[in-house]
């Protein structure tokens, strides 16, 4: 993939750099065009470091505009209200405005990430809802301290791979609930488990990328969540199923990937405070299996499911995830025992076993590919 990042002159040039380094780590092909204003706040040096790549500063007779305006997507980062201007009237005077002129004539998908002071942003927001009706993508900036700041270089990532992506999953809803709940054991204890999050966030951005709407309903988690999504954050079961059942109706697919709690205090034997001097006898009752509910709300929707089990052979797994996937009338189930190395809760790896009317087995590998396998099958299924 083949982007060209257009450096312009807002003091946040000074996270182009970074931006740089992280879509190259997404093994994409950066090219860097620089206005005369980005040039006085970081050196050309620096975006050739990060990109690997000389510096366009200067238009020649190589017509540098037109070879690189037909990359797979531009991306102005940060965009000032100068360069938005001069692409809504197509004023073509400098490097980069001429590249983005000419851009447009090939319809060249194109990012613009705003960052200027506020009062700037309220001017120019006509001039952005135009380019917006032609087809240019605006990321939304942070709105701190009277400033639209530069967003989180990760969003940015995100959104420039689902700008060049195949969009196979453009138009559908996809929810998909991943962290621990925890229940209440008094005002200071709880009971939970040591699920991250992590495979539920790599999974909303595979089906983000792809073109999906995604909602994720989160429990506990202990990674960061991008901005781009909508989020539902939620405690118990209780309040896990509460959100399922809202979302359920309207969504398309829904993936369980959420390490729901199996029980929690009966309500009988609720305790205000637990002394810390006295042995204690909990009585816990079973919680409600959130998705066996989720066809009969809605029978149309793709519903994968997740079966976690401990030291157990690779034939009872399988038997154990289908008779879960009879239970909740799931199309899919991915399984996998956590006792394998590097496989467990917290980890950045997984093995997993993807089962339909086959059975497809991912090796120890990220999760981040785990998830596109799963999104991958998801897509094949749906297709069918």
């Amino acid at each position: 993939m083949d982007v060209v990042l257009c450096v312009t002159g807002s003091v946040a040039a000074v996270e182009a750099v970074k931006l740089a380094r992280e879509l190259k780590r997404h093994d994409i092909n950066v090219k860097c065009f620089m206005s005369d204003g980005a040039t006085e706040i970081i050196h050309p040096n620096a975006m050739e470091f990060a990109t690997g790549q000389g510096v366009i500063l200067n238009l020649s007779g190589k017509i540098e505009h037109v070879k690189y305006a037909q990359s797979d997507l531009i991306l102005v980062a940060p965009a000032t209200a100068n360069v938005i201007s001069k692409l809504t009237y197509k004023i073509a005077d400098n490097p980069v405005s001429t590249l983005l002129v000419t851009a447009f004539g090939y319809e060249t998908p194109m990012v613009f990430v705003p960052s200027m002071h506020h009062s700037m942003y309220r001017a120019v927001r006509d001039n952005i809802s135009k380019l917006k009706k032609e087809g240019v993508t605006f990321i939304k900036p942070k709105i701190e301290e009277k400033k639209a700041k530069f967003p989180d270089i990760q969003d940015i990532v995100l959104i420039v791979l689902r700008e060049a992506s195949t969009g196979d999953l453009t138009g559908k809803k996809v929810l998909i609930s991943t962290g621990a709940t925890f229940e209440k054991v008094d005002e200071f204890r709880v009971i939970t488990n040591l699920s991250s999050g992590k495979t539920g966030v790599e999974l909303a951005r595979e089906a983000y990328i792809r073109g999906a709407d995604v909602t994720l309903i989160c429990g506990q988690m202990s990674v960061d969540v991008p901005h781009v999504f909508d989020v539902i954050h939620v405690e118990s079961v209780i309040d896990m199923q509460e959100a399922v059942r809202n979302r359920v109706p309207s969504s398309d697919v829904f993936i369980s990937a959420a390490a729901v709690s199996d029980f929690r205090p009966a309500k009988d034997g609720a305790i205000n405070k637990i002394s810390s001097s006295e042995d204690l006898i909990l009585k816990l009752e079973s919680t409600p299996k959130i998705i066996n509910e989720v066809k009969k709300i809605n029978p149309k929707i793709f519903l994968v499911g997740f079966k976690a089990e401990y030291g157990i052979s690779e034939d009872e797994l399988i038997s154990s995830a289908r008779e879960r996937m009879k239970q909740a009338e799931a199309d899919l189930m991915v399984a996998n025992d956590i006792s394998t190395r590097g496989a467990g809760f917290g980890s950045d790896t997984n093995e997993v076993l993807i089962i339909d009317d086959d059975v497809l087995k991912v090796p120890l590998t990220s999760k981040k590919e785990v998830a596109g396998k799963i999104m991958d099958k998801v897509r094949e299924c749906m297709g069918k």
